[in-house]
């Protein structure tokens, strides 16, 4: 069979590529066209079934459906139930060989919860498809299942050395973040190689691949300032008041931290006397009066930055400006613990990204130059990338990631798929 499909590809390939492409990759790039209806259908089946974060049952099946995926190629599949930080758990699949261990990232849950509106998966013109949660990260845990299965029918995965982590809780990670992400971080220190499968990033038409990304910390600012009578505002007794602490902290922020691949968002904020914040940290509440200074001021944002240098930096520069307080004002500036640590750019990424072009190559695939990691997302694979060359943004294309009408072009599951099954084999076996 597996010759009769590589007889088939050949009169499918271009000449030039069919000269640079092994037998077995042939057969991995047929059966990947060949099963595509297939995994079209396993990707409806995982957008129909909600997984937001906080569906904790909906997670947990939707890692059931993968488990029956990848039992049947030989995986050892486990459950890590992670109850206690208040999420479903991740899946864990191991498949040894005597190869050097390729370790394959994704998760499973999305940003859309039981109440959400979108739903479902739609089919709509050509190759286009609708659905919650079809590129962030249904599709690109498809494009992992499909690799596999080519790998399989090629005869390339019985010695194959792979494991693959899906996480229950990227879109919101449970805390305390040492123990949500141990299992990945343990995965990643074991593996010769990382490849991350969340979405394809994609300008204009072309393909690009993923070599850095930055992190994502959130941060909250309290301050507080004696209240009284408007009319004693500024003076020796009342100082200046919580607001006017927070707008110069936030202004100093604006005035003396820019620099490139850094930014510090402030996404909420309210003062008054008083101001509260919720337990989620999502809601802020204030009352006040134009003649009562403000006793209390919160504001929220997040932190991006390139490297753990530049992030530790950064922090250090904001602390000393929330320490320079207005006079009778006092602030405290809070790091969340569940942030995402950046996947700085590195030789070792960028030998990674240049494999992947080899594959472009051989396969007569379009080459991908780097995309600029201040246009991408944080992701899981910042969690293992200080220990392990990681490549990302090998999922599905698409668009709209996190909103009602989030796409994905079904015909790149394809190539996605043909160039992760001989990425795979030829990091973890080294070309055979």
């Amino acid at each position: 069979m597996r010759l009769i499909l590589t007889a088939l590809l050949c009169l499918a390939l271009p000449g030039a590529a069919m000269a640079q492409a092994t037998l077995a990759e042939r057969t991995m790039m047929q059966t990947v066209e060949q099963e595509h209806d297939r995994h079209i259908a396993l990707l409806e089946r995982l957008v129909n079934q909600n997984s937001g974060t906080l569906n904790l049952p909906g997670v947990r099946a939707a890692g059931e459906m993968v488990r029956a995926e990848l039992e049947p190629l030989g995986f050892d599949v486990r459950w890590v139930d992670m109850g206690e930080t208040g999420r479903a758990g991740h899946l864990v699949a191991t498949h040894p060989g005597r190869g050097r261990n390729v370790l394959l990232i994704g998760h499973l849950d999305t940003v859309f919860e039981t109440d959400s509106p979108f739903q479902s998966f739609q089919r709509g013109e050509g190759s286009r498809a609708t659905g919650p949660g079809i590129g962030d990260d249904k599709g690109g845990v498809v494009v992992i299942v499909a690799a596999l299965r080519a790998m399989q029918a090629a005869g390339t995965l019985d010695d194959a050395n792979v494991t693959v982590v899906l996480t229950g809780d990227e879109e919101r990670v449970g805390s305390p973040v040492a123990i949500a992400r141990r299992d990945l971080i343990e995965a990643g220190r074991a593996a010769a190689y990382a490849l991350e499968f969340e979405n394809l990033a994609m300008d204009d038409g072309a393909e690009f691949g993923t070599v850095a990304r930055r992190s994502s910390t959130n941060w909250t600012l309290t301050a507080t300032g004696r209240t009284g009578h408007s009319s004693g505002v500024f003076n020796d007794t009342l100082g200046y008041g919580a607001i006017y602490e927070t707008a110069r902290i936030l202004d100093g922020f604006r005035r003396e931290l820019p620099e490139p691949n850094l930014t510090y968002n402030v996404g909420v904020i309210a003062g008054g006397t008083p101001a509260e914040i919720d337990a989620e940290g999502f809601n802020v509440t204030a009352s006040g009066k134009t003649n009562i200074v403000a006793s209390t001021a919160i504001a929220r944002g997040d932190l991006r930055t390139l490297t753990r240098e530049q992030d530790e930096r950064v922090r250090a520069s904001m602390l000393a400006i929330v320490d320079d307080h207005l006079p009778h004002t006092d602030a405290e500036l809070v790091f969340a613990d569940t942030g995402y640590p950046p996947m700085a750019p590195s030789e070792g990424n960028r030998a990674l990204l240049a494999r992947l072009n080899e594959v472009n190559r051989d396969l007569g695939l379009p080459e991908m130059a780097e995309y600029d990691p201040a246009r991408r997302g944080a992701a899981d694979s910042g969690f293992v990338a200080a220990d392990v060359d990681t490549l990302g943004g090998l999922g599905i294309a698409g668009g709209g990631a996190h909103a009602e009408g989030e796409w994905v072009d079904l015909d790149s599951l394809v190539r996605q798929s043909q160039r992760a099954a001989v990425l795979i084999t030829r990091l973890s076996l080294g070309g055979e």
